[in-house]
């Protein structure tokens, strides 16, 4: 048996909440659209703007004669806004295992590819628990570079815990990937919303939920 873990970090959308519905999202994406001037987005660049990359957002932002950081700040705006209704409504909302968490005596955090204000509103509308430590992604082209699979927000929040063999706690294969970049292990969550998705990478564990993080430790 290796040495002890002394830290948790957990993703968020599909491990701690509910996902935020998709359809709330494309609606956020033609808002956002709608706000600098482009009533009528194609179906393609609402999907791009759902799940961009830097180099995608710069296309379809040149394709409209929209500046980047502008198209992306107002993106980002929407997300945020429409996800925090859906935190006020309580249609996204914490699972019923996060209860679990409570009996973690390690320290724990948040590494989410949301951003990281959404994160905010997360803690502060939902009674999801108390977390050392949480990171979403900046609303900038750099903060799209900066999520999972690369481990950045991950090794930021490692390092604020002082923390040196951690365990990382996700439901995709970008959490596996962050995870195994920094030679850490990793438990997928297997949600009903995942039980059909297929990991091309191994975790350390899967769990069927989060009322088996305790037992790993």
């Amino acid at each position: 048996m290796g040495p002890a873990q002394d830290a948790v970090l957990f993703d968020n959308d599909g491990v701690l909440t509910t996902p935020t519905d998709r359809t709330v999202l494309f609606e956020a994406m033609r808002e956002a659209f709608r706000a600098v001037g482009v009533p009528e987005p194609s179906d393609d660049h609402v999907r791009t703007l759902v799940r961009p990359t830097a180099s995608s957002l710069r296309q379809v932002a040149t394709g409209h004669g929209l500046e980047p950081e502008r198209r992306w700040r107002e993106r980002e705006r929407a997300a945020i806004d429409a996800q925090l209704e859906q935190l006020r409504t309580g249609r996204k909302r914490p699972y019923p295992d996060a209860s679990a968490l409570g009996a973690i005596e390690t320290p724990t955090g948040i590494v989410s590819n949301n951003q990281h204000q959404t994160i905010e509103n997360v803690l502060g509308y939902t009674d999801v628990g108390a977390f050392d430590v949480w990171y979403g992604r900046e609303p900038t082209l750099q903060g799209i570079e900066r999520k999972k699979p690369r481990p950045y927000y991950l090794e930021r929040s490692i390092a604020e815990l002082d923390a040196s063999n951690p365990l990382s706690v996700g439901d995709s294969q970008v959490d596996v990937e962050a995870a195994n970049a920094l030679g850490i292990d990793a438990a997928f969550v297997r949600r009903d919303h995942r039980l059909d998705y297929a990991l091309s990478t191994d975790p350390t564990d899967e769990i069927e939920s989060l009322e088996a993080v305790p037992e790993l430790l």
